[in-house]
């Protein structure tokens, strides 16, 4: 089994969690090491569901903040092992998101007293299907395990603290024609050719940005799949077009949809898939607290995560929510995935200030 040094420069135990390979379905060799390496630590008390690992201070603070990052990472590129190079961590992981795991580590193992009690979560199987979300697995099984009054993940954030999260929401605009040879098309109706319309409404469709709570949060809504007939001689009588939009946190998914149904009103609009979205939870004491630390070590204000993440789970829960963490989220599952040393102690430097500061 590998073995984890807590105690270890965050840099350094950074790449030794990198170099333990965990692509999705595979963290069971990384969730044995670090399980192991937190029961080491008498002030924690580590729980495990699966390749989930969870552990707890008891100090009978007057709050609890839940701090969370998932273990999994997307397929090796030929980009393991980690190297260092002129102050940059390259190989995979290192952005999406082991930086953030190994800042939460070393933490959990120096802070044997923090001024507010703490729940640090390592779960699996975040890359993957939703049904299959560690996290999600633990909301459903153990939500106690979860309380608290402010929760922040880990996500990449080049260090910064994003508010929330988008919603998303997928659904199919069907087609429907009359199949026919395609030598006596005026015998059919082309379903595929039905689809211009839809495609016009998309183009014509103006981005906004609409604000929740002080944040601004880009909408968008774009066709990501057309989809369309049988065989090369034949008139399709069917054409699916994919739509994906992207909603501001204000909005629950019954709202969403209702607003996708109105821009293709006349037409045939499935809902495949959608997951609420997460207002931004700057609000609660405790993240106001945390941005203050932020600000004072980065400089960094907040800003709007315009993704979908986990932060939705823990709203969900009633726990406000935000994203923070080292490494720049366009590096993110990149086969040149790198994130800069400097960054990863920015990060451990304010999230330490903020649970010791009195």
């Amino acid at each position: 089994m590998a073995h984890l040094d807590l105690t270890a420069d965050v840099v350094d135990l950074t790449r030794a969690v990198c170099d333990v390979r965990s692509e999705s379905g595979d963290e069971r060799e990384l969730a044995d090491a670090v399980e192991a390496a937190l029961r080491a630590y008498d002030h924690l008390e580590v729980l495990r569901d699966g390749d989930a690992v969870v552990a707890r201070t008891h100090g009978g603070k007057a709050s609890r903040v839940v701090i969370a990052g998932h273990l999994d990472t997307v397929p090796v590129a030929d980009n393991l092992p980690t190297r260092l190079e002129d102050g940059v961590v390259w190989g995979r992981g290192t952005v999406d998101m082991k930086a953030g795991v190994a800042v939460q580590l070393a933490l959990a193992a120096e802070l044997v007293d923090p001024v507010r009690d703490v729940t640090w979560v390592f779960y699996d199987h975040e890359e993957v299907a939703a049904d299959l979300n560690g996290l999600g697995r633990i909301v459903r099984e153990h939500p106690d395990w979860l309380a608290g009054d402010l929760a922040i993940l880990g996500e990449p954030t080049n260090g910064g603290i994003e508010g929330g999260c988008n919603g998303t929401l997928r659904v199919q605009v069907v087609l429907h024609g009359v199949a026919a040879h395609s030598a006596r098309p005026w015998t059919g109706r082309n379903a595929v050719h039905a689809a211009g319309e839809v495609l016009r409404r998309l183009e014509a469709w103006e981005p906004r940005t609409v604000d929740v709570d002080g944040l601004g949060y880009l909408e968008s809504l774009n066709a990501v799949l057309v989809s369309g007939g049988t065989a090369g001689n034949v008139i399709p009588d069917r054409c699916v077009v994919t739509v994906n939009y992207r909603f501001a946190p204000s909005a629950d998914v019954e709202q969403a949809s209702a607003y996708v149904r109105e821009v293709f009103d006349g037409y045939d609009v499935e809902i495949v898939d959608a997951a609420p979205g997460a207002r931004p939870g700057l609000d609660a004491p405790a993240a106001r607290e945390f941005a203050e630390a932020v600000l004072a070590v980065t400089g960094g204000a907040p800003a709007p995560k315009l993704g979908w993440t986990d932060v939705a789970r823990f709203s969900a829960l009633g726990v406000p929510a935000v994203n923070f963490g080292p490494g720049d989220p366009l590096l993110a599952h990149k086969d040149d995935e790198r994130c800069p040393a400097d960054q990863i102690r920015q990060a451990y430097v304010a999230l330490r200030a903020w649970l010791t500061a009195a």
